[in-house]
């Protein structure tokens, strides 16, 4: 099993992009592979209930990426500048498995993965 972390910067603007990093994320954790993924800028957004509930791109809705995602192990952490600068609150983010960080935690998923993609 490897360490595979995914970096997304975009949001709903960017729909396919937003999709694949999630459909991406799910593919690895089915195949066995530990995950975690950091979202960043826009991308913070997506963790809100009302896109959460929308499909991006081409998949299912979000919520079932971020759902298996979860409950198989993996980890997303959010930039807490990315949502202290779009005003992202912790209502938004309330029952969400979920964790607010600082850039450094992304350069040490980088360090610490076997893969890293980006998405941005």
């Amino acid at each position: 099993m490897s360490k595979v972390c995914i970096h997304l910067t975009h949001g709903i603007e960017a729909p396919t992009q937003a999709d694949r990093a999630f459909l991406i994320a799910r593919t690895a954790i089915e195949e066995g592979h530990q995950v975690s993924m950091f979202l960043a800028g826009a991308a913070v957004n997506l963790l809100k209930d009302e896109h959460l509930d929308t499909i991006l791109g081409f998949g299912p809705e979000l919520r079932s990426y971020y759902n298996a995602i979860i409950s198989g192990g993996g980890k997303i952490y959010l930039s807490q500048i990315s949502c202290d600068s779009r005003g992202i609150t912790s209502a938004d983010l309330d029952g969400k498995e979920v964790e607010l960080s600082p850039p450094n935690k992304l350069v040490q998923l980088s360090i610490e993965s076997d893969s890293m993609i980006t998405y941005g």
